[in-house]
């Protein structure tokens, strides 16, 4: 009941930050669900993590890249881009990164092409295991108020705004290619990454 009467308390604090005028027009943000998503990733990045930065004097991208090796590798930079929704050059430029500082490599007896599969070092799988340990930690901490059933809700849910997103942004691209606009390359990966999502079994 305490922890309860404790989170109404902070929310109640939170919302009085979110405080409009009488114009009913503007955003009410502290509702706006996209709005919501962006300020708890934020305050979740990794780079804001205190303990996380004296494990590793990697960069956030970097970071983000090890972590998705250690989870899925061997690995190829698309896949990890696409897993990730970082951009192919950020992400294979955060991979050389990791190659150079003795954390990664390709995985042997493949030829090199850009494509080819990358795992962690010995070096990196310890600093993985150091990382993760922390991560599900703080996520335990994170979900503690949480009962079994909303946590497998909000994961759904959440599963499900970034299909959802992926989808808003792709349409959003082909509608500008159709009317001339100019788009990025960062916005035709969006298109790609979407045709993969939908992509019908065969």
């Amino acid at each position: 009941m305490s922890s309860d009467i404790s989170y109404k308390n902070a929310l109640k604090n939170r919302l009085e930050s979110f405080a409009q005028g009488d114009n009913r027009q503007i955003l009410s943000l502290e509702n706006h669900i996209p709005f919501q998503v962006a300020v708890v990733s934020n305050l979740l990045s990794i780079s804001r993590d205190p303990i996380i930065r004296s494990l590793t004097d990697l960069d956030t991208r970097e970071l983000r890249i090890l972590v998705n090796i250690g989870s899925y590798g061997p690995i190829t930079a698309s896949d990890i881009a696409y897993q990730t929704r970082l951009d192919p050059y950020s992400t294979t430029r955060a991979i050389a990164a990791l190659i150079k500082k003795g954390l990664a490599q390709y995985v042997q007896g493949q030829e090199q092409t850009r494509s080819k599969p990358v795992e962690l070092s010995e070096e990196g799988r310890c600093i993985y295991a150091k990382v993760t340990a922390h991560l599900q930690n703080r996520e335990e901490k994170l979900l503690e108020t949480l009962t079994p059933d909303e946590q497998s809700t909000l994961r759904q849910l959440l599963q499900k705004l970034e299909i959802n997103a992926e989808a808003v942004l792709a349409k959003e691209v082909q509608h500008c290619e159709s009317v001339g606009d100019s788009v990025t390359r960062d916005h035709k990966e969006i298109v790609r990454w979407h045709s993969r999502t939908t992509k019908k079994d065969t």
